[in-house]
């Protein structure tokens, strides 16, 4: 029914040799991360977020419980306070990056997204002027395109190929060598774990062009030395780099970047002066001009917190661990067989480790190789304790190049409607709404992937999968 394996759920593959280096990431995980293991549950979904040590929430706790701290639009001791810690974790940030403060300056953001809204809200947009956008990007991403044609750019999609799903070189090429605007692309995919060239930042500003990276699924398990490569905006979300806090990001963008931007409003803490009888106002000089309203100030700090934590751990360990552990989870997830020997997994994007990061994207196979119903999955594993993605992982371009969509169905489907998400699958006549992702991170091992290669061969080799009950799709 399956390839088994012999290897005991704790023990390291013989296969990993690189993985008994990582060693202390497991006494890390007894003493700092006992609520992974506390209620039997697995956790496989560190592209979705980071998971926190107990040391991180003590952190916050004890800062807050020593004074009181308030906000730092003013000149107060307790405002005082909070700014000194504000512009501590700004600098902790662009040291993590390796990033120097007279060219990176840090904008705090809610998350990627709301970094990424800066961006396009902002960017002088206009006839003349181009959006590139791979295929393969994040929502938050792709949503860019709306400033862009509301002020005339051209859009330009650059579509996935397989089986690999990577955007060619020469299609970024040629996209690049018409007019200028911005490029926009992710460092790692977070529906395949595909890692896209970082040369493209470099090649696009030859060809006048800024740079958007997004970082948030590549930055917790690889490092981005903002010294050897130059991108003009960097959205990232700590989250997922280490658990928490929530509801803090960052925009990390070049100065020069950072003053060519138009923002199209003003706000409180946005502005150095304004007058509401005369209708003018002046934005604050810095970086400060994109922080709109008040920052949140008892949460920033714990990102100095956060990023002093994965920094004692070393990136170095976390990089090589969640590789083993990658290429184990392929090696397992492509071994799995119904008993004639048929594959009961298909795997999405690189089959190896090489230009890949942790994310790992893959619909389970019945006995006639058709794919089961990614909504099956997410009942099954949900009932299960295993803790993993289901559906399209707000990246539809990826999702369309897995699937290998046309686009003149895409294109035919939006001109007929469709009143329901199901409704609009059938159209295209895919048999799901996506695929299931599992993703490593910080402080997974082996055992956890053993339990999801154990799961899926005992609920679905040789099974009919039961689809009875599944309540209908609401959204990608």
């Amino acid at each position: 029914m399956s390839a088994s394996s012999d290897l005991d759920a704790g023990a390291a593959p013989a296969a990993l040799p690189g993985y008994a280096a990582t060693r202390r990431l497991d006494e890390l995980r007894a003493a700092e991360y006992p609520h992974l293991d506390a209620d039997g549950q697995v956790y496989l979904d560190y592209t979705g977020s980071g998971v926190a040590a107990l040391a991180q929430y003590r952190a916050h706790a004890e800062r807050l419980s020593r004074r009181c701290y308030g906000n730092p639009h003013s000149e107060n001791p307790s405002s005082r306070a909070s700014t000194r810690l504000v512009e501590r974790a700004r600098a902790a940030v662009l040291e993590f990056f390796n990033a120097s403060p007279d060219e990176y300056a840090v904008v705090f953001t809610p998350n990627a997204t709301g970094a990424c809204r800066l961006v396009g809200e902002a960017y002088p947009f206009g006839r003349g002027t181009r959006l590139v956008l791979t295929g393969d990007n994040h929502n938050s991403v792709n949503g860019i395109r709306e400033f862009a044609r509301a002020r005339r750019a051209r859009v330009v999609h650059l579509p996935v190929r397989g089986p690999d799903l990577r955007v060619p070189d020469d299609a970024v090429r040629a996209a690049l060598g018409r007019r200028r605007g911005l490029l926009a692309f992710p460092a790692q995919s977070n529906f395949t774990g595909v890692q896209h060239p970082l040369d493209w930042i470099a090649l696009a500003h030859e060809h006048g062009y800024d740079v958007l990276l997004d970082a948030a699924a590549f930055v917790p398990a690889n490092p981005l030395d903002l010294s050897a490569v130059h991108p003009d905006f960097v959205p990232v979300s700590w989250y997922k780099v280490f658990g928490y806090p929530t509801g803090v990001g960052a925009l990390v963008a070049r100065r020069e970047a950072l003053a060519r931007l138009r923002r199209p409003w003003f706000s409180g803490g946005t502005i150095q002066a304004v007058s509401a009888l005369a209708g003018w106002h002046v934005l604050a000089p810095d970086e400060t001009a994109f922080e709109d309203g008040t920052l949140n100030f008892l949460s920033i700090p714990d990102v100095e917190v956060g990023l002093d934590w994965v920094g004692a751990i070393g990136m170095d360990v976390i990089h090589r661990r969640v590789k083993c552990l990658t290429s184990w989870l392929l090696r397992r997830l492509a071994g799995l067989a119904h008993a004639d020997g048929s594959p009961l997994v298909r795997l999405y994007g690189p089959a190896g480790t090489d230009g890949r990061g942790g994310t790992v994207a893959f619909n389970i196979l019945d006995r006639r190789g058709r794919v089961v119903d990614e909504r099956i999955l997410a009942r099954d594993t949900a009932a299960a304790g295993i803790c993993v993605r289901t559906g399209c992982f707000c990246n539809p371009g990826a999702g369309e190049g897995a699937f290998a969509i046309p686009e003149r169905a895409l294109r035919g489907t939006a001109r007929r409607g469709a009143p329901t998400l199901d409704a609009y699958l059938d159209l295209l006549g895919l048999p799901s709404g996506g695929a299931v992702r599992a993703s490593v991170g910080l402080v997974s091992n082996v055992a956890d992937v053993e339990r999801l290669a154990g799961f899926l061969a005992e609920a679905y080799g040789d099974r009919e999968p039961d689809a009875a009950g599944l309540r209908p799709r609401e959204r990608c």
